[in-house]
């Protein structure tokens, strides 16, 4: 039998909150059987009941915390650290800390429990980062992953949005974190790194990229190092993880968003546009089918906040059922990996590289939404 698992659900989390969640729980049981999974779901207990009767899940999976408190989609995360105690969101992340979520033994591990929410980005990293804490002292702040379909597959690329911009420690930092994601949810067991630059040479790039490249080279980290890689290299997928800044890897991902919308617009148009595109639109569907499967925003959909000293697992505001089961499983994945253990490890490795002795620098803004 699989290890046990307790995932934490912000139950009021997202834009149709116990409507998707609950439905989420369920499609991720149908996908991967759940053997060892259980839920706490924090919420309105009235609303996540009745959603829990449609889909005869019963106590023996999932357990309700009452909480009529919810942190609003458009809360910035100073109000939210300041009135959010008691949310259902502050009380899904604080069941990971107290151990609620996950056995004494597990716990004591680091392993075995994690949280998923839906809700407000902000809110969500600043409580996770107050209850939770960094994983080491000189983190500053979590990065997001997003998991990029590709030819090869899926290419783990962060930051795409916690930090707007990043000096040389942070991208080796992101470098170690996004490593140990994909050995622990792709199952790549040596994952190429690659860090994005405006072009191959060894010149080119700003003083941060340069630095951190020359780090992650000769550096005393066990990490696979290909080099620099541009923008075109993500799709390809010439790398398993693409290391970047926040600021940089927000705008890619949407760009990435907005030209596969654009694209499927267009496919869509042609297609219908006439009686005889129409019928080989017919002849092309399985085709079509696989196409769409993989570019189909719910099965990439959730982005764990690395870095933290738990499991966090951010969901699109807006996902569906399916979307928010595929979140579900990239909690459980990491809750059972050697993830925390392996990140810990490189991470101790970066005072023989940088010099902790000074104050830390003050984190760069609020994260990108």
């Amino acid at each position: 039998m699989p290890a046990p698992v307790t995932i934490s659900l912000d139950a009021m989390g997202g834009d149709h909150g116990p409507s998707v969640i609950v439905p989420g729980i369920r499609s991720y049981l149908l996908a991967h059987r759940g053997e060892g999974v259980r839920f706490l779901l924090h919420g309105d207990e009235a609303k996540i009941t009745a959603e829990l009767a449609k889909y005869a899940l019963t106590g023996d999976i999932c357990e309700i915390r009452h909480t009529d408190k919810v942190v609003a989609m458009d809360e910035k995360p100073a109000q939210a650290m300041r009135r959010g105690k008691g949310s259902s969101l502050w009380n899904a992340i604080e069941s990971v800390k107290s151990g609620e979520a996950g056995g004494v033994r597990l716990v004591r591990e680091q392993r075995g429990r994690g949280v998923v929410s839906a809700g407000n980005t902000g809110a969500l990293m600043a409580i996770s980062k107050l209850i939770l804490r960094m994983q080491a002292p000189g983190l500053e702040r979590p990065a997001i992953v997003a998991s990029w379909p590709t030819f090869k597959g899926h290419t783990a690329v962060l930051d795409v949005g916690a930090n707007i911009g990043s000096d040389a420690e942070q991208l080796v930092e992101f470098a170690i974190m996004g490593e140990a994601f994909q050995s622990a949810v792709r199952g790549v067991a040596r994952p190429t790194i690659g860090l994005l630059n405006v072009g191959s040479e060894d010149m080119k790039g700003n003083e941060q990229v340069r630095e951190a490249h020359a780090i992650l080279r000769d550096g005393p980290f066990d990490l696979n190092y290909f080099g620099f890689v541009e923008g075109d290299d993500i799709a390809k997928g010439t790398v398993d993880v693409v290391v970047t800044d926040g600021f940089t890897g927000n705008i890619a991902l949407k760009t990435a968003e907005g030209t596969a919308r654009y694209i499927s617009a267009l496919l869509r148009e042609a297609l219908t546009s006439s009686l005889q595109s129409k019928l080989g639109a017919v002849i092309a569907m399985p085709a079509l089918r696989q196409m769409r499967q993989k570019i189909d925003p719910s099965a990439i959909n959730g982005g764990p906040l690395l870095g933290l000293n738990g499991i966090v697992v951010k969901s699109h505001g807006g996902a569906d059922a399916k979307g928010f089961g595929n979140a579900i499983r990239i909690a459980v994945d990491l809750a059972r990996s050697d993830y925390m253990t392996k990140v810990g490890a490189n991470l101790g490795k970066l005072d023989t590289v940088f010099d902790h002795s000074s104050p830390t620098s003050a984190p760069a803004g609020e994260p990108l939404q």
